[in-house]
């Protein structure tokens, strides 16, 4: 049974202190999430922890040589550290204040599967990827190789079993969560989120052939492996990819040594009147998700004081960001102009060309024909899990 005092402003004139007998659970309650955050954060802060100035989900405590690193999701908290005797002494302070259950070892967090084999660890989704499958009523249905179409149907069948408008959004927004560890599907999930409010018959036939390239790659995830602590970007744009609104579309993701950290795709909230232009919209936008990644290397006390490794393969963009002039023909994106040439002078980053071929973005862009679809998806590093196929 859980009980709490009278909300301010309801309180019982006859029974001032008496207190409420809740019949739903605490989830139930809109603010109680916050108010757990906020009585756990502070407990946290009088053992002087700090919160990250880039993650206001991470906490870390810095001791002499012994650090803590805690990060809270509701009611799901996942500690790490270098001393394991104090990391025991944390918990057990934990435990006599909150009623906390030690689950051990990480193998489990927030729907991610975390394998580790010596100095490896290997994130997927397995289960939650099996239970959209089944949603979807697919678990007999035959594979497809890629997630996207290239050239669409002209007569496009309709199935019985994703008919249902409701079940569209549904099956969409579950989806959604899965691209955190599978970045080889995110350009299609935007691409069918973009047509939730109103779905036709071609979006229903491409969220089925998206679902039937995850029945075979269900198993699929990303590796974290030990290597050099180096950020290195790649940032693109599809100009007036949108064929309604001939809006953009940008894309970029972030390298920490050899692991694949941070990925987006976005359609830009302007209409770009160039290529150049929208290159380098996508080109600002993925400084300062570098930025960002900087500030969050800093808050685990890694120090990256050399510049940041920026790849675009649009060499007008290149030439505008390092042109020190200002032109009027650049006026109407003067302050992305601004942003990405103070982060180029001050050695934040440093723009390289790169071909357009070996340009990774286009996986998060565009569909893609299944060779190079599959050449890009390694090279990301997106592979089946290897516990699976024999180990590493």
């Amino acid at each position: 049974m859980v009980y709490m005092k009278q909300p301010k402003g309801f309180e019982d004139s006859l029974h001032p202190h008496h207190v409420c007998h809740l019949r739903k659970a605490i989830y139930g309650l809109h603010q109680a999430p916050r108010q757990w955050y906020t009585t756990f954060s502070n407990y946290l802060l009088k053992l002087v922890f700090q919160h990250s100035k880039s993650d206001p989900s991470l906490l870390t405590l810095c001791t002499g040589t012994s650090k803590i690193f805690l990060l809270v999701y509701v009611d799901g908290i996942l500690v790490t550290g270098n001393d394991e005797a104090a990391i025991t002494v944390f918990l057990n302070k934990l435990h006599n204040t909150f009623a906390l259950k030690h689950l051990g070892d990480a193998n489990h967090f927030l729907g991610i599967k975390i394998q580790k084999h010596q100095d490896t660890y290997f994130l997927s989704q397995y289960t939650y990827a099996s239970s959209i499958i089944q949603q979807s009523k697919l678990t007999h249905c035959n594979s497809a190789a890629n997630p996207s179409c290239t050239k669409l149907p002209t007569d496009v069948p309709i199935d019985p079993n994703l008919d249902d408008p409701s079940l569209y959004r549904k099956l969409t927004g579950a989806l959604q969560y899965l691209t955190i560890t599978r970045p080889d599907i995110a350009y299609a999930v935007n691409n069918l989120s973009q047509h939730m409010h109103d779905p036709q018959p071609i979006h229903l036939h491409l969220l089925k052939k998206l679902l039937r390239y995850i029945k075979g790659t269900s198993h699929f995830g990303l590796p974290i492996s030990k290597s050099d602590l180096c950020l290195r970007t790649y940032s693109d744009a599809d100009w007036a990819s949108n064929p309604v609104t001939r809006k953009s579309t940008s894309g970029y993701c972030s390298f920490l040594g050899n692991t694949l950290v941070s990925w987006v795709v976005k359609k830009q909230s302007t209409v770009s009147r160039s290529s150049t232009e929208s290159e380098y919209r996508a080109l600002a936008a993925a400084t300062a998700d570098t930025i960002w990644l900087k500030r969050l290397l800093a808050d685990f006390h890694i120090d990256h004081n050399h510049y940041v490794e920026l790849h675009c393969d649009n060499t007008s963009a290149i030439a505008l960001a390092n042109n020190p002039v200002f032109h009027a023909r650049t006026k109407h994106i003067e302050i992305d102009y601004r942003f990405l040439r103070e982060n180029l002078n001050n050695n934040h980053i440093r723009l390289l060309p790169i071909k357009t071929v070996d340009q990774l973005v286009d996986l998060l862009m565009k569909p893609l024909s299944t060779p190079r679809f599959k050449m890009l998806r390694d090279k990301l590093t997106i592979i089946p899990d290897p516990f699976v196929c024999g180990g590493y």
